[in-house]
């Protein structure tokens, strides 16, 4: 009897975390197809088929609600993007712009909601998307250089990369007229360029040898 006791509460948390879960992925779609300002909590409880105050319940606003599908959204990204952490420098590298691409193609809805739409204002919601950003970063630094602490210079090359990265992705899974593959090979290609024109302005940080191949 006292381990019975014991395991209800196991039961009710595993329950509440799928709940939230279902309700976080509802989000994700609305948030990508509407804007943050368009969508009222009645909209939202309508639309996902639930009563208002158990959005409520879970995330105490319509804020808190769009904060933790950002969240989660953004860590689910940035995993993907993380995979293959032990392949050599370079084949990390491509296996990080695929997994980027892969959930991006896998997960539309999410990716809109991390970089294009919300609340434009809000900083909470900047940083988890600078925070993406700086991941990126630092798996391709660490696939590029051998390590993740770069100059400013190397950061700001990169983080152009990346910025250009998400516009031409979210146009990619609007318009998928490319094969993931040919778009993985293009933003490698466009990598290798960035990477010679950091080496260019800061030689402390040579690029390797495929960008310069590819050149």
């Amino acid at each position: 009897m006292p381990q019975q006791r014991a395991a209800a509460p196991v039961r009710g948390t595993e329950r509440s975390a799928a709940r939230r879960a279902e309700l976080i992925a509802i989000g994700r779609t609305l948030f990508a197809d509407t804007s943050y300002d368009a969508l009222s909590m009645d909209d939202i409880a309508r639309q996902a088929q639930v009563a208002k105050g158990l959005i409520y319940y879970y995330f105490r606003s319509k804020r808190g609600y769009y904060l933790a599908i950002v969240q989660d959204s953004a860590a689910d990204l940035a995993a993907f993007a993380a995979g293959g952490l032990r392949l050599p420098a370079v084949d990390r590298v491509h296996r990080t712009i695929d997994g980027y691409l892969r959930y991006a193609e896998h997960h539309q809805a999410a990716y809109r909601t991390i970089v294009g739409g919300g609340v434009g204002f809000d900083t909470e919601v900047h940083a988890i998307r600078d925070g993406v950003r700086e991941a990126v970063i630092t798996m391709i630094a660490e696939g590029a250089y051998g390590r993740g602490d770069i100059s400013p210079l190397a950061r700001m090359g990169l983080l152009s990369w990346v910025c250009s990265v998400e516009g031409a992705t979210l146009d990619w899974i609007d318009r998928p007229r490319l094969s993931r593959d040919t778009m993985r090979e293009l933003l490698v290609k466009t990598l290798g360029g960035a990477l010679r024109a950091i080496e260019e302005l800061d030689p402390a940080h040579p690029a390797p040898p495929p960008a310069r191949r590819d050149g």
